[in-house]
């Protein structure tokens, strides 16, 4: 080979070997991250539920008596109060009976007085044999008769001031009440499905209706009996009431009943909760959440959601090992708690658990901690110009 060539040659190996050189890696270092200690601590725990309002005492306003309506009292849709006139039956026709009947009282009253005069006059003849024994009998029979009578009477009275007074119709209970069923004009008859005239819900308390499926119910019931959950202490638990908007009803209530036994058709049980509405804010049939409170873990984990990942096989974190290096290891999730996970298994306490610089991770890389950095405080705002 000419030596012209062979320079060249040798020239172009050397670059070669240079350009390798130049582009092979330099080892990389352990990964830094940021971690924190996995600790333990009571955490309180809620669980949602569809649910829907109703009044605490809904009640039907029906006729007792059968007559003409006259007037509806009261405005459709609004509240009413305890003792309000809603509607006016025609008291005409009641009025005349109650007329009746007192004087036919009065008639028995004085029957009865005669009665006791007679009696009062026998008594004494009979001891003085001038009359028989019968006459007496005769007299005592008449004046029990007309005392007897009397109360008949009495009652006959009752009744009609009874039957006055119920065409006079009133709410029993503060509350909404809802459109009138029959119009003014119209005859009601006691006997019949005319008697209904209107609703009256009461708004204050409402009440919540919500059900719980079985194997939630078990579910629970199995953490509580293996010390994983605690109940509060005298089945205390308190309702918070979502509203379709998102917000938070502002009252909470207590929960007031379970039912005795399981819906056959949903499997469900049924469960009850009363909440204050003083100012009418809940109206019955709305639908809203229920947020069960008051049971909690004795030993929970809460993690910032940041820690947390998803894959494929579900949920997992980023731990360190004794000897500083990064594993994966699977873990079970609860509910969010603001910006937290509430970590039901997977972690233990003492954990080292990575939050921060997982993009260059790999299992079983090494890694260095650092310190997390401290939040910014702050900015103050300006003094207002004087």
């Amino acid at each position: 080979m000419p030596p012209l060539k062979l320079f060249a040659a040798l020239s172009f190996v050397t670059l070669l070997t240079a350009c390798g050189e130049e582009k092979s890696a330099p080892v990389r270092g352990p990964s830094e991250v940021t971690a924190i200690k996995v600790v333990t601590q009571e955490t309180p725990v809620s669980y949602e539920y569809t649910a829907q309002t109703e009044s605490s005492q809904l009640v039907e306003i029906r006729t007792r008596v059968s007559g003409f309506l006259d007037k509806r009292l009261y405005k459709e849709g609004a509240m009413v109060r305890s003792g309000q006139t809603l509607f006016q039956i025609d008291r005409k026709p009641f009025e005349a009976q109650l007329a009746a009947a007192k004087g036919e009282l009065s008639a028995q009253l004085a029957r009865h007085s005669v009665a006791q005069a007679t009696l009062a006059r026998v008594k004494p003849l009979v001891e003085q044999n001038a009359l028989s024994k019968k006459d007496l009998d005769d007299s005592v029979g008449n004046e029990r008769s007309a005392q007897a009578a009397v109360e008949v009477a009495r009652a006959n009275v009752m009744t009609a001031e009874l039957n006055l007074g119920y065409t006079t119709i009133k709410s029993p209970l503060n509350g909404l009440a809802s459109a009138a069923k029959i119009q003014d004009g119209s005859y009601l008859s006691a006997n019949s499905t005319d008697a209904l005239l209107t609703t009256v819900a009461a708004l204050d308390p409402m009440r919540v209706v919500f059900s719980v499926s079985e194997n939630s119910l078990l579910k629970y019931r199995e953490s509580i009996a293996k010390g994983l959950l605690k109940a509060p202490s005298n089945d205390d638990y308190v309702i918070e009431v979502l509203l379709a908007d998102g917000s938070v009803y502002p009252e909470r209530g207590r929960l007031t009943f379970a039912d005795t036994s399981y819906s056959q058709g949903t499997g469900t049980i049924l469960l009850r909760a009363e909440v204050a509405n003083p100012k009418g804010s809940l109206m019955p049939g709305q639908f809203v959440r229920a947020r069960l409170l008051g049971a909690s873990y004795p030993k929970g984990i809460l993690v910032p959601q940041k820690a947390v990942q998803q894959s494929g096989q579900g949920y997992f974190v980023w731990t360190i090992d004794k000897d500083n290096k990064a594993q994966t290891r699977p873990i079970e999730v609860g509910n969010w708690m603001d910006d937290k996970w509430l970590v039901l298994g997977g972690l233990h306490e003492g954990d080292t658990l990575i939050v921060d610089g997982f993009m260059r991770l790999a299992p079983g890389a090494p890694v260095k901690v650092s310190e997390p950095k401290p939040a910014a405080a702050p900015t103050p705002a300006p003094a207002p110009a004087k």
